[in-house]
């Protein structure tokens, strides 16, 4: 008898290491490739060095392709896995030659995430412009940015995937398209739109072409990104404003969000680990909104 629980603790042993080895390798990206528009900004090229870090080969797209040279210059060793390409996501032409110049370089797209997005003082209520005069070119500029710079590239990039069966896109909507936040009228709409249109898209391209292309979507909570320093901090002191304190003060776990509070969910939703998880929105936002204010 004690023999045979010693052989059944062996086996549960090596079982238990052959399931580590196996989840292990669900997060090893070598040989993988993915496009990341957006990939110069602050939290694209994060997620852009944290998948080149895990073995993938990265594009980052991007509208200004110095910045994007000059992040992979900040990846270091990461680098080397990274390339650049000039993309206009507002312009459908530049979206679909950038997916045939990705393709062409690496074989295949496995990944699309769409990084590109972001608001502008024009667009966001103060004491000094009031909603009634917040000027429609600027309203256009917010909203096309984020739902059409996402939705023309997962066109470009969807298409491709279809055509192989299989892929991952994973889209970039914000804590504000649960509840939306004052001052910000567009971009929480425009980000409420690209939680809808995430979901859409999953039935979609799993119904019309492969339910191994899967489609999902991070919401991250308030960090501080160059979009939204000036409503966050103050410029002279860079203390934090009253938005700012509000903002921690019903933020359970007290601080803003950093770039590598998104890796865990981005490497997962893009990895094997998540290949029933397709039409979803993760909130990353420290517990911003489960907390009532009571």
């Amino acid at each position: 008898m004690a023999e045979t629980a010693g052989t059944g603790a062996g086996q549960g042993t090596a079982q238990t290491a052959l399931d580590l080895a196996a989840v292990t390798k669900m997060y090893d990206f070598t040989g993988k490739s993915v496009a990341i528009t957006g990939g110069a900004g602050v939290l694209g090229a994060d997620i852009a060095c944290a998948l080149a870090g895990c073995g993938a080969q990265v594009a980052i797209l991007d509208v200004n392709p110095e910045a994007g040279k000059a992040a992979v210059d900040r990846m270091g060793e990461n680098g080397k896995n990274v390339s650049v390409f000039q993309c206009d996501v507002l312009n459908k032409d530049s979206v679909m030659k950038v997916a045939d110049d990705v393709v062409a370089r690496f074989g295949k797209i496995d990944f699309l995430v769409n990084g590109a997005g972001g608001n502008k003082p024009q667009a966001t209520t103060s004491p000094d412009l009031k909603f009634f005069d917040l000027p429609a070119d600027a309203l256009r500029w917010v909203f096309e940015l984020n739902i059409l710079g996402t939705i023309l590239p997962s066109q470009a990039f969807g298409k491709a995937m279809a055509a192989q069966g299989y892929g991952a896109m994973l889209n970039i909507s914000s804590m504000n398209a649960f509840r939306p936040l004052t001052r910000i009228p567009a971009y929480s709409a425009a980000k409420a739109a690209v939680s809808n249109f995430t979901q859409w898209l999953a039935v979609h391209i799993a119904q019309e072409y492969s339910p191994k292309i899967r489609v999902n979507a991070i919401a991250p909570g308030f960090f501080l990104t160059n979009q939204n320093r000036f409503l966050l901090t103050d410029k002279e002191t860079g203390e934090l404003t009253a938005r700012g304190k509000t903002i921690l003060a019903h933020t359970p776990m007290a601080r803003f969000g950093e770039s590598a509070d998104l890796y865990g969910s981005v490497l997962w939703l893009l990895s094997p680990a998540s290949e029933f998880v397709t039409g979803v929105v993760i909130p990353i936002d420290g517990g911003f909104s489960a907390f009532s204010g009571v």
